[in-house]
């Protein structure tokens, strides 16, 4: 579904990733981990066309991106921090999504109706809470049912039930088909969701495997402490 052959990204004299090699399968939920400045960063925006890399190749459903956004109405975006026009309603903001789509999204009512917001959607945003707001983020980015979600820190800001029904969301497009990439500084997040992990440190993937195989291969310790023995092993 996705494949990455060699990436390499330079911020000046910041490596931001080094060479970077990665194929996400299809129909699983792949955790994208790692500490600040890892570069998780970096590789969401190479994959989203927002960043260009110095080197190496994206695929997305089998065509190399380069220039061609055509494969983005393909993906769901939900970024750590909802951005969008402060001065629009989000009854607004979600017909602007349409209006660029061109199409009616399938699941924006079932979405907006488990998310509560449908008292919100004649308020402006930046009126919004900060958890609202990633509400809104999650109706646009699910709303379409794409193939491909890209979720970076989606529970951030959310209160538990709100964090519970996207979570809940996430298992629905899983066995709809859909390959998910997801971030989260959360490792119970992670365990409960996620199928596959990578694990990135200072530019470079230092782990990519089944997260089921990671778990029992360390005595089935809680993956937070798992990940912080690789962040030790690897800093030594």
């Amino acid at each position: 579904m996705i494949s990455i052959k060699n990436l390499d990204k330079k911020y000046g004299s910041l490596h931001a990733l080094k060479n970077i090699n990665l194929h996400v399968n299809p129909g699983r939920v792949t955790a994208i981990v790692g500490p600040n400045a890892s570069g998780k960063t970096t590789l969401i925006k190479s994959i989203l066309g927002l960043v260009k890399p110095n080197a190496g190749s994206i695929e997305v459903m089998g065509k190399v991106i380069n220039g061609d956004c055509s494969y983005k109405k393909f993906i769901g975006y939900m970024p750590q921090s909802a951005k969008f026009p402060e001065n629009l309603k989000v009854r607004e903001v979600v017909n602007l999504i349409k209006d660029i789509r061109g199409t009616e999204p399938p699941l924006a009512n079932e979405i907006s109706e488990k998310f509560n917001l449908t008292n919100e959607m004649n308020k402006l945003f930046r009126t919004l809470s900060g958890g609202t707001k990633q509400k809104v983020s999650a109706l646009i980015a699910f709303m379409y049912s794409p193939k491909i979600l890209i979720l970076d820190e989606p529970t951030a800001g959310l209160d538990p039930v709100s964090a519970g029904t996207l979570k809940n969301l996430v298992r629905e497009e899983k066995e709809r088909g859909r390959t998910i990439i997801l971030t989260s500084h959360i490792m119970s997040e992670i365990e409960e969701l996620s199928d596959e992990i990578v694990f990135l440190l200072e530019g470079k993937i230092h782990f990519e495997g089944d997260i089921e195989s990671l778990l029992s291969n360390n005595n089935n310790e809680k993956l937070e402490r798992i990940i912080a023995k690789m962040m030790m092993v690897e800093a030594v």
